[in-house]
């Protein structure tokens, strides 16, 4: 009976390192190439010696102006990350559901804007580096680490979002690329982000991805139909004028 305990959890705990070894390995690459994982991108510069590097991309079925007024509203209580409602609920309790509309008053971004990531007393969020409107947005955060350690110097955490949309299918379809690189320290923060924050990052990302290219991809089908419902409602008054 105690061998057979110890073949069983020899196996368990041979599938335990395997699936974390597995979720590490798509938390850092899901979606993306090796091509462009190997490509330089807007935003490498600012965290340039990285101790992880992610990279997660998707194809959308629309033009990347279907795909821009999504990322640039981003933020907590803004649009929010366009993580499924049960990441938002287990994760972020207090934030909002990720909007499901464009929202004009969060369509201006500048070079050096705070994007929030919690609330106001946390001091938590993302600084806008780099702006290319309708191809390249990147974040840069030193703030998502508890304040108290932050104030207390007890951990350090420097960390870049890069997002990058591509045309592709002479413009008829996006690649999206979502790459973010990171530092930490000391070492057992390093260790907790390699072994826990790596393969939760495959469940925000591939969310994030999906939630990007269902909203972009709605988006152009309501904007379809709205110019569909305009020609028609042009027509109509044309035979009847005539």
């Amino acid at each position: 009976m105690s061998g057979s305990l110890r073949r069983a959890g020899r196996a368990g705990a041979t599938l335990a390192v395997a699936s974390e070894l597995a979720l590490i390995r798509l938390g850092r690459t899901y979606g993306s190439t090796p091509a462009e994982r190997a490509a330089a991108m807007a935003g490498d510069e600012v965290v340039p010696d990285p101790q992880v590097v992610t990279d997660h991309a998707i194809t959308i079925d629309t033009p990347r102006e279907y795909v821009w007024p999504w990322l640039v509203q981003m933020g907590w209580h803004r649009g929010g990350w366009y993580t499924a409602r049960w990441v938002d609920r287990l994760l972020f309790p207090a934030n909002w559901p990720s909007a499901n509309r464009i929202i004009p008053d969060l369509q201006e971004m500048q070079l050096g804007d705070f994007i929030p990531d919690g609330a106001p007393e946390t001091k938590c969020g993302m600084i806008v580096e780099h702006l290319d409107p309708g191809r390249a947005l990147v974040l840069h955060s030193t703030s998502h680490l508890p304040r108290r350690w932050r104030e207390r110097q007890r951990a350090s955490l420097d960390w870049s979002w890069a997002f990058a949309l591509t045309p592709v299918d002479d413009g008829r379809r996006t690649r999206f690329h979502f790459r973010s690189r990171w530092t930490t320290a000391p070492w057992w923060l390093t260790l907790g982000g390699r072994l826990l924050i790596v393969p939760a990052d495959f469940v925000m990302s591939r969310d994030m991805l999906h939630g990007v290219k269902e909203r972009a991809e709605n988006l152009r089908t309501d904007d379809a139909r709205a110019r569909a419902r305009g020609r028609n409602e042009r027509e109509r008054l044309d035979s009847r004028d005539g």
